[in-house]
């Protein structure tokens, strides 16, 4: 049976943010509550929001000590523990909810952005690999989705991002909102995972783990001999997010002022995976833009990411790869079915079907008798694979799984690759 403290920081209800006492910000202070009275201990007992550029932190424990107060004259037991509820199942966004939101994207701010750095090819790929999707609560709005390793949509985060900039637009009244709070879906039990979750089905390469969504999508493209993942916060990496990556090698790389947090997070979670927290940006920084907070994106920018391809040759004859990266499937994602669909995205129309059939046959026949090298094949000059009888298993699964549909076609298209290297 879980617990409960009886001081915790007051739910968020839409309106219950105020003033930090000392950044002075706008609702981006939350404040500790008395559970059994639901009244605030104090104005200034609370945390402000803004962990990097402010970091206010004031417990009540802390409270209480300062102003020579003894828990006795509250309660016989300071934060008491009381016996609460088991959890409820966690709830899903419906697919067909979240498939209309994949459209839309020439209007999409942040895909715009993605366009002026990348192209479109690039642009598109990323969309694609990460599943971004278009809102309407802000004209322009980005919809990060949250997708488990079981192609479950757990929630999406709404952003504004400005399309010349790529700055996130925070002058707005709630400058981050949720899916399923726009949608309004009655008693929906949220469990939030990591963004980007549904591409660790691939385990083949180490993980990166950054702050923003943003970030890992631009790191994608200059560094993709990583999966590049977001916890959406800085205070938001921990065990329960953390848990999808046990057994693997992670990479770190926290915003400017969260090298320390992170440091100590790696030690804290070191049971689950192999954790190296980077310190490039602690090395680079100007104190201008440790004050600005700076991530590894906008360091990255600055440069081509033509220039970060590797320089290896490329295989002979080997017929070039599609620029877009592939599309990761989602397992079990179906259609939830109900009475009266609210579109709360636009309609988008589904890829049509083609028919594969010969082209797997072909392919697992010939994969079937030949040896499988056991040594890393590389098919261009910037993609190695380097476990070639997992890669080619995996890759067979994927179109038998989604024969015909066009989503998946990088998927055949690699596997003729291989198949031409190998010839």
């Amino acid at each position: 049976m879980k617990t409960a403290y009886r001081y915790t920081l007051e739910t968020y209800n839409g309106k219950n943010r105020y003033h930090c006492p000392s950044c002075q910000h706008k609702k981006k202070f939350s404040r500790y509550i008395d559970t059994e009275t639901g009244e605030h201990i104090s104005p200034n007992v609370g945390r402000c929001d803004r962990e990097s550029k402010c970091g206010h932190h004031y417990t009540p424990k802390q409270y209480f000590q300062d102003n020579n107060i003894s828990f006795d004259t509250i309660n016989p037991v300071a934060y008491k523990q009381r016996t609460i509820a088991p959890p409820k199942p966690v709830s899903f966004i419906p697919f067909h909810l979240f498939r209309a939101s994949l459209k839309a994207h020439e209007a999409n701010h942040f895909v715009q952005r993605l366009v002026s750095l990348f192209g479109a090819e690039v642009a598109s790929g990323l969309v694609n690999r990460y599943f971004i999707g278009t809102s309407k609560h802000w004209n322009g709005a980005t919809v990060f989705w949250q997708i488990d390793t079981n192609g479950k949509v757990r929630t999406g985060k709404i952003m504004l991002y400005n399309p010349t900039t790529g700055k996130r637009v925070k002058n707005l009244e709630l400058p981050v909102y949720w899916v399923h709070k726009a949608l309004k879906l009655p008693e929906f039990e949220l469990k939030q995972c990591l963004f980007g979750e549904h591409l660790l089905i691939d385990k083949t390469k180490p993980v990166a783990i950054v702050e923003s969504e943003k970030t890992a999508v631009i790191a994608s493209v200059y560094l993709p001999q990583f999966i590049w993942v977001a916890v959406g916060s800085l205070t938001n990496l921990h065990a329960e997010k953390c848990s999808i990556l046990k057994g693997r090698t992670v990479t770190l790389f926290p915003d400017l002022n969260g090298f320390d947090k992170w440091s100590s997070k790696a030690e804290e979670l070191s049971h689950l995976a192999i954790f190296t927290v980077s310190n490039l940006l602690e090395l680079k920084a100007t104190e201008t833009e440790r004050i600005d907070g700076l991530d590894i994106a906008d360091y990255l920018v600055e440069f081509s990411y033509k220039s970060f391809a590797r320089s290896e040759p490329e295989a002979p004859e080997a017929p070039p790869l599609p620029t877009t990266p592939a599309v990761q499937p989602l397992v079990e994602l179906k259609p939830v079915e109900q009475s009266e669909p609210v579109y709360y995205f636009s309609k988008t129309e589904l890829p049509m079907r083609e028919c594969w059939e010969q082209d797997i046959t072909e392919l697992e026949n010939y994969f079937a008798a030949i040896t499988i090298p056991t040594q890393p094949l590389k098919l261009d000059g910037c993609c190695t694979i380097t476990n070639c009888s997992s890669f080619i298993e995996s890759h067979l699964a994927t179109v038998k799984a989604n024969n015909g549909n066009r989503t998946y076609k990088t998927y055949l298209n690699r596997l003729h690759a291989i198949k031409n290297v190998l010839k």
